[in-house]
């Protein structure tokens, strides 16, 4: 496996070609992944749920986000790392600017802030900086509260427009990725279309750039496993054969199918 730039997920979009990316929180589960050849890894602050057994990411910290990511990074030197920023850990520009520095510090070659038009300055900030940013829109986890629970987002005609101008405003402002997670197929595939950065979809239907999923979903050791998900590990047998065929899967557009997206 080739080291994997932010160049080359950008290639993969321009040749028409998707990708998988999965999450990670330890070295060995990273190793796997780089293994298998699987591009992009993110340390999701869903760590908060999978690892520690909380309720949402809110809890989690900055200084438990650099632990995780530093052990993946040790696990993982090929594959793109993405790092999320955890609640309130961007609430202002000079608190986005030095909790990204910490992560990129400690081992992840992206951040990924959840947010829409209120985030195009900091983006700005970090791009202008050397700090890669991904953007996440849709279901953002660390609303829940706000939200109101876990609800697909985009649903009405006024609520969709809003999020296609926020993911444009993101793309001027400097994203390298966007995430779209539990977003109805068709608004995803607009955005998709019209953003010239990959476009990484969750529970957001088939058209996008790429797909991730939350391991412990992929391997079914969730209590619950999100619509979203697959059991690929049932199919496979193995934990590598699982990664691998999650991943071929991706590539050749088996997954998602149309019960998996909204």
């Amino acid at each position: 496996m080739k080291t994997v730039t932010i160049n080359s997920l950008h290639d993969l979009k321009a040749q028409g070609k998707k990708f998988p990316v999965i999450t990670a929180y330890d070295a060995s589960f990273a190793g796997l992944i780089e293994q298998v050849g699987i591009e992009v890894v993110l340390v999701g602050d869903s760590l908060g749920n999978v690892i520690q057994g909380q309720d949402s990411t809110v809890p989690v910290t900055m200084e438990q986000m650099a632990y995780h990511v530093s052990a993946v990074r040790r696990g993982n030197s090929k594959s793109l790392i993405i790092a999320d920023l955890p609640f309130m850990a961007y609430a202002t520009e000079e608190q986005a600017m030095m909790n990204s520095a910490e992560l990129m510090q400690a081992g992840a070659h992206m951040v990924k802030l959840e947010g829409g038009a209120w985030l195009e300055l900091t983006v700005q900030l970090l791009s202008e900086r050397g700090i890669p940013v991904c953007g996440h829109l849709g279901l953002t986890p660390q609303s829940v509260n706000k939200l109101g629970g876990y609800r697909v987002q985009g649903r009405d005609e006024q609520a969709a427009e809003i999020m296609l101008k926020d993911a444009k405003l993101l793309e001027q402002a400097g994203i390298d990725l966007l995430v779209l997670e539990c977003v109805p197929a068709t608004l995803a595939k607009q955005i998709t279309e019209e953003l010239s950065v990959p476009v990484i979809g969750i529970g957001a239907g088939i058209d996008t750039d790429a797909q991730v999923l939350v391991i412990y979903d992929m391997l079914g050791l969730s209590p619950k496993v999100p619509k979203f998900a697959k059991n690929f590990l049932a199919e496979s047998g193995s934990l590598e054969g699982a990664l691998k065929a999650y991943a071929d899967a991706v590539r050749n557009g088996s997954f998602p199918e149309a019960e998996h997206g909204f």
